[in-house]
């Protein structure tokens, strides 16, 4: 596994190519990249850019209108074509999307049934392009609070509903945050293969707040507080061989205030402290 810059999580304002720039100088080994992005600038070029600073595209967000009317779902599922196309000429093999971890209208059963029908062609059109879809559970307690069904929120049930779409392609996105307050285990992060997990982020979360209490978008810097076992959490992943890259996502209000420049470095040295913690080769 390697760190990979995710601009957007980390307060970065500057385009893919000053993306590329900084993650060169601060050691990055890999950038997420924005579709559209690469389609404006062009796919030569940014296979280019990415080549010239030895840097790989680490992974893009899937445009897949999951709950919207028909209509607009069958339009989101030919953006999904369209995406995959352009990230497989980049190299690009992995995208992923979170799944909520509630409804207001549908009980568990047919929950399930309504995600796998329409997960299960994007799954088909990434599988045709050579990319993995990862899905993400929400974990936190305060999120599906005041909704009438509750649905997936842990790691086994969303491993289930990967192997349920049955596309051979879909895997987890790992997030420590919902891990921590699905009240997930190292222990089930061992258990899984190195394909069970297609994408990974990394946080912290504010000490003196019972898990069921906290809420989604306050947390850390990774490793910052301790609160989140980050050290089992990244040699569980090492120990099942993952291979793919780690963002950080720490909705940090102190690093938006920072310039591009110092918010990047900031978040490759977090990122370099938890591996040497986890005493993993960097």
């Amino acid at each position: 596994m390697y760190i990979a810059l995710a601009a957007g999580a980390v307060g970065i304002k500057a385009p893919l190519e000053g993306q590329l720039e900084l993650a060169y100088d601060n050691g990055y080994k890999g950038v997420y990249v924005n579709v559209a992005d690469v389609m404006r600038i062009g796919v030569d070029k940014v296979t280019s850019a990415f080549k010239a600073r030895g840097l790989v595209a680490a992974a893009w967000w899937l445009p897949l209108d999951l709950h919207g009317d028909q209509a607009a779902y069958e339009r989101s599922l030919e953006k999904v074509r369209e995406y995959a196309e352009v990230s497989k000429q980049i190299g690009c093999s992995r995208t992923s999307t979170y799944i909520l971890s509630f409804s207001d209208t549908l009980p568990w059963d047919r929950n399930r049934d309504f995600h796998v029908k329409r997960l299960k062609p994007a799954a088909q059109t990434l599988a045709e392009k050579g990319c993995l879809l990862g899905l993400e559970f929400l974990g936190p307690k305060t999120i599906r609070k005041g909704h009438r069904y509750d649905f997936i929120y842990t790691l086994g049930d969303m491993l289930k509903l990967c192997q349920d779409i049955g596309t051979g392609n879909v895997g987890l996105l790992l997030d420590a945050w919902h891990w921590y307050t699905s009240h997930g285990k190292v222990g089930e992060i061992e258990a899984l293969g190195d394909g069970d997990v297609v994408d990974v982020h990394v946080n912290d979360a504010p000490k003196g707040i019972p898990i069921d209490e906290q809420v989604d978008n306050v947390r850390a810097m990774p490793g910052e507080t301790g609160v989140i076992d980050i050290v089992g959490f990244l040699r569980a992943l090492d120990k099942i061989g993952y291979t793919g890259p780690v963002m950080a996502e720490p909705f940090s209000k102190e690093l938006e205030k920072l310039t591009d420049a110092e918010a990047a470095r900031v978040t490759a040295e977090s990122l370099r402290k938890i591996w040497s913690k986890a005493n993993l080769q960097f």
